[in-house]
């Protein structure tokens, strides 16, 4: 018959060195009943492995994001004899990786050299704090990089202009963004999902089957997401770039800009009433570019413009109308030029004076006129 060996028996001092947890917090977990009393011995507590072993499991289970009280009970379940293969199952689902990416490792020069070659501590100290980068101890020109995809991001973004600190700050500002989602996803497939396995300490076949939906839920909140990020970047980008266009354009570009769009409006509103009526567009009227003024003596020079004419400003433009010259003030061209640009004027002027005709017509069958000119 082998010997066994004699039970473990530890001092608290002893037992907290081992377990890594403090002296005051072993008897914290004693008053909240997750760690049971030692043995009386004298005036002397006796701890022994089941100790050890129960506190190993409250550290591993704290570190899954586990309160004290949810603990508590998984434990009470756990010495109530209920089997806890498949929580612990669905604890090692929930709690394994969440994306493909693998993490990596970059030294300190290649480190360096990614965000311009210039070696900023303290820079590197907030990515540590962040978790951008992890020390690997025992190497202090290497780091471990979680997501090499964020470290990517921001050395893309500083070498676009963005300084160190501010891509930092937008770090701090999306993460408390994106955990607030992430809350906001767990709160709602609780409710609608999970809530059945969580009123009661789940048995293996109960845990298995929601360790079955963590799997099949898993990638729907990242897709959701770069879906919604994908749609908003496309409507804020597109309305911060014409926002800060027109902040930038002088006010003349864009005056001359919403006369250029009015201009085609009403150009193309001309060629289909002229197109209707079997008449030609104004282009085939003779309604071509306006000729450069030439300088002239006396305050307002005047040059020719070509337009189409009708004997009856009631009636459609007659097709075999001849184009006759009209002399206009060279300020007036070169203003409408300025406005919609030479290969636009002459067609500005036909549309202006087509319309003009038209509103003049309209007042004078209104009022029961003639429709001569006033």
């Amino acid at each position: 018959m082998t010997e066994q060996p004699p039970t473990a028996e530890y001092r608290i001092e002893d037992l907290a060195h081992l377990s890594g947890a403090t002296v005051r917090t072993i008897r914290a977990y004693q008053d909240r009943g997750l760690l049971p009393r030692p043995e009386r011995r004298g005036r002397a507590n006796v701890y022994g492995g089941t100790h050890l072993a129960r506190l190993r499991q409250i550290a591993g289970l704290l570190d899954r994001g586990y309160t004290l009280a949810s603990i508590k009970e998984l434990l009470e379940a756990w010495d109530a004899g209920l089997d806890l293969g498949g929580v612990l199952g669905l604890v090692a689902e929930i709690d394994g990786p969440w994306t493909d990416e693998e993490a990596s490792r970059i030294s300190r020069p290649d480190l360096d050299a990614a965000f311009g070659g210039t070696s900023d501590e303290e820079a590197i100290a907030e990515a540590v704090e962040l978790g951008v980068l992890e020390r690997i101890p025992g190497e202090d020109d290497e780091f471990l990089v979680p997501s090499p995809q964020e470290l990517a991001v921001a050395a893309e973004l500083h070498s676009a202009g963005v300084p160190i600190p501010a891509i930092s700050g937008h770090l701090r500002e999306v993460r408390g963004q994106v955990e607030h989602i992430a809350s906001r996803f767990l709160d709602f497939t609780t409710e609608h999902v999970f809530q059945p396995f969580l009123d009661h300490p789940p048995t293996e076949a109960e845990a298995a089957e929601a360790a079955a939906l963590v799997r099949r839920l898993r990638p729907l909140a990242q897709q959701t997401i770069d879906a919604e990020l994908a749609r908003a970047m496309r409507t804020l980008a597109t309305r911060y770039l014409r926002q800060h266009l027109s902040e930038a354009l002088p006010a003349e570009a864009l005056r001359s800009a919403e006369a250029r769009s009015l201009v085609r409006s009403a150009s193309d509103g001309a060629v289909r009433e002229q197109a209707e009526a079997g008449g030609r567009t104004p282009t085939e009227a003779g309604a071509g570019s306006v000729p450069e003024p030439r300088s002239a003596p006396g305050p307002s020079p005047v040059v020719p413009a070509a337009v189409g004419t009708s004997a009856d400003p009631r009636t459609a433009p007659d097709p075999g109308a001849v184009p006759e010259a009209v002399l206009l003030p060279a300020e007036a061209v070169r203003a409408v030029r300025a406005l919609v640009g030479a290969e636009n004027t002459a067609a500005f002027i036909a549309a202006a004076a087509q319309r003009e005709v038209q509103a003049r017509t309209m007042d004078a069958l209104a009022s029961g006129g003639s429709g001569s000119g006033r």
